[in-house]
Order: C-alpha cells, then sequence, then structure tokens
C-alpha cells in the first residue's frame, strides 16, 4: 500500500533546506508507535538536523525505521538517547496516552522533546505538562502535520497574515481520514490510549483554527462524537464534529471522520475554507476531486476576482528549519508553547463535551 492511500504512514518529503551545518543540531527518534515519526524525522533531516539514535521496545520497529534510515544507531533503551549529551531534541510517535509521560521524562533530562499530535488524552497530563515546561524551560512542541507538513496549509497561513482576506471570521475545517482497519494496532481502538476522535485527529483543525483566525483561545459550543460503521470496536469513534467560538469572535467548525471510501486516490480529502471580511481561501490538501489528483491546491476568491494556484513543491515546509533553530535560540518562532498547548485543551474540552450521536 502506497503511503499516499494509507495516511498512517503519510511521511511528506521535501526539498533539503538545511538551517545548520552538520552536526550542529543532533536528535533522536524514539518510540514509533505511529507512522508520523518518519515524516517529523524527515522535517528535521532536510532542514539539516543530524539524526542519530532510534529506540523502540519493538525491534521489528527499529529495524525498519533503519532500512530506510541506515546510519542511524540503534539504541538499548529511552536512557541510552538520553545520556548524549549531543542530543538536542527527541522526536517520539508513542501510543498517544504515554506521549505526556515519554516527554516529561525527555524534558526532565535536558532535551527538547517533539511528539506526534495528539499530544495528551487527558487533561491532568496537559496539566503535567506545563508544569515541567516550566520547570524545566524545555520545549514540549507537537506534530501537527496536516498544516505544518502540508504547502497548501503553510501557503495560506502566509496569505492569512498578510492580510489577504482581510479580518478572519470563521474556519471550516474538514478531515477526513482512511481507516484501513486490518492495519491498526489494538491500541487505535481502545478510548483509554487514543483519547477519541476529537481528541485524535481533531487536534489538528483546532490548530488550524487557531492559527488562521488569529485566536488565542476560544470556547466549545458543540461537540458530538458517534461510531456508526464499526461495531466490532465499540470503543472506537470513527466521526466527530465540533464548533468552537474564538476569543476574538471569529468561529469555527469541524468534521472529523473514518468514513473514506476505497474509491479515493488519496487517504483522505482534507479540506479548509478560510472566510474572511475581504474574501475567502478554499485549500484541497490532498486531492482535487475528479479534476487532479495532486493536492496543495488554493483556491482565492476576493474582490479582484477568482485565482486558482498549484502550491505543489513551491512553499516548502519552513516550521522544522525554524523548530531547529527555536530550540538552538530558545526562542518561538516555530510555534510558541502557549499556542501547542492551547490547541491540545481545546481538543480534551471538546472531546470531553462531546454527546454521543451513534
Amino acid at each position: 500500500m502506497t503511503q499516499k492511500s494509507d495516511g498512517m504512514n503519510y511521511a511528506p518529503q521535501g526539498k533539503p533546506s538545511p538551517v545548520v551545518g552538520p552536526g550542529e543540531f543532533v536528535f533522536a527518534a524514539a518510540h514509533l508507535d505511529h507512522g508520523h515519526i518518519y515524516g517529523q524525522c524527515n522535517g528535521l533531516t532536510e532542514a539539516g538536523a543530524e539524526l542519530r539514535w532510534v529506540y523502540d521496545p519493538d525491534p521489528a520497529k527499529v529495524d525498519a525505521f533503519r532500512a530506510k534510515h541506515p546510519a542511524v544507531r540503534a539504541a538499548r533503551s529511552l536512557d541510552e538517547i538520553l545520556a548524549d549529551p549531543d542530543v538536542r531534541l527527541v522526536a517520539a510517535a508513542a501510543v498517544p496516552s504515554d506521549r505526556c509521560a515519554i516527554g516529561c521524562r525527555v524534558m526532565g533530562a535536558g532535551k527538547d522533546y517533539f511528539t506526534d499530535k495528539t499530544p495528551f488524552t487527558e487533561m491532568a497530563q496537559l496539566e503535567l505538562a506545563r508544569r515541567e515546561v516550566a520547570r524545566t524551560g524545555r520545549k514540549y512542541m507537537v506534530y501537527f502535520s496536516e498544516r505544518l507538513h502540508v504547502e497548501s496549509a503553510m501557503y495560506a497561513t502566509e496569505l492569512v497574515r498578510g492580510g489577504a482576506v482581510g479580518r478572519v471570521i470563521q474556519v471550516l475545517g474538514l478531515g477526513p481520514h482512511r481507516l484501513n482497519k486490518p492495519s491498526r494496532p489494538a491500541w487505535f481502538f481502545r478510548k483509554a490510549q487514543y483519547g477519541g476522535i476529537l481528541c485524535d485527529i481533531g487536534s489538528h483543525q483546532f490548530e488550524q483554527f487557531l492559527t488562521f483566525a488569529g485566536a488565542g483561545d476560544a470556547t466549545v459550543t458543540h461537540a458530538a462524537v458517534g461510531n456508526f460503521a464499526n461495531p466490532d470496536t465499540p470503543e472506537f469513534e470513527d466521526f466527530g464534529e465540533a464548533s468552537l467560538l474564538g476569543d476574538n469572535a471569529s468561529s469555527n467548525y469541524i468534521r472529523v471522520d473514518w468514513h473514506t471510501p476505497a474509491g479515493l486516490s488519496t487517504w483522505g480529502d482534507g479540506r479548509t475554507i478560510i472566510l474572511g471580511t475581504k474574501g475567502y481561501i478554499e485549500l484541497r490538501k490532498y486531492v482535487d476531486v475528479a479534476r487532479d489528483k495532486a493536492g496543495d491546491q488554493v483556491y482565492i476568491v476576493d474582490d479582484q476576482g477568482e485565482r486558482h494556484v498549484s502550491v505543489a513543491g513551491k512553499v516548502g515546509f519552513p516550521f522544522f528549519g525554524q523548530l531547529i533553530l527555536d530550540c538552538l535560540n530558545r526562542t518561538e518562532n516555530a510555534m510558541t508553547q502557549a499556542h501547542a498547548f492551547k490547541a491540545a485543551e481545546l481538543c480534551l474540552k471538546a472531546q470531553a463535551a462531546a454527546r454521543r450521536i451513534a
């Protein structure tokens, strides 16, 4: 199965854009439970980071990882990685319920932490991470890949910041995913481990809302989840929706689901519509259905007219280089810690507030 059809192992590759020289920024990969670890590592190595170590309790996962990164050393434990004074950051894609504990160990050892989304499955984990960030001064960064590793979304980030559509009034986010049920691990269907659909894949959408709307906080006004087609896994949620009201009066509606049909040429028809006072932007992230199988299609409508821009291969993924420099310089240009934690908080609140509709 190709990674284009399999969202779990979707690992975008961009053009090398190093911000540091060889050996200036060393990092490690650990806990390879989700295929997003490959995207996390691709982004960092393309920005010039040196991937030195890998660790996972499962030797098969380590062997598969080293097949793609043959120069990396296999560590006997996470402690062996944390004992290396050259390692500045640990990237991890553990079972979601384990991500906080691993991150606190990493930060306690004086390293920055870069976890796959969702970063937490319980509010107590978020509060613990906030305390540990304050205590250690380390970063707890999150791989919100549906913006950070999507060129159309990064292009839209700059358009909105530049005032292209005026003040943003609403962000509409659609995040359908293909289930590929036989390939999923057991933890994927256990609520205590994956956190629920709004907590899991919904986290991408809440981060995009905060970014595009320029909101610092939001209130959950509606949330619902359901299991419509997977009765054999009753703890699994295959549909979720939520509405938010931002602290700047912007609004947000998201829909996430695991109902991508087999006939779609990619793993999910992810779309975002950003409505402003001077126009709107639509992102067709991974496919332009029945028109173009290439993703990263941007549609812009404003007072000057209608425009379509295909941005694949033209924008790159600047987040990763910015993150490396943030770790070196103790700055917050890639993403502020407050922003990452607020996105996580909103997905936890939406999940907790969700009524079950099926």
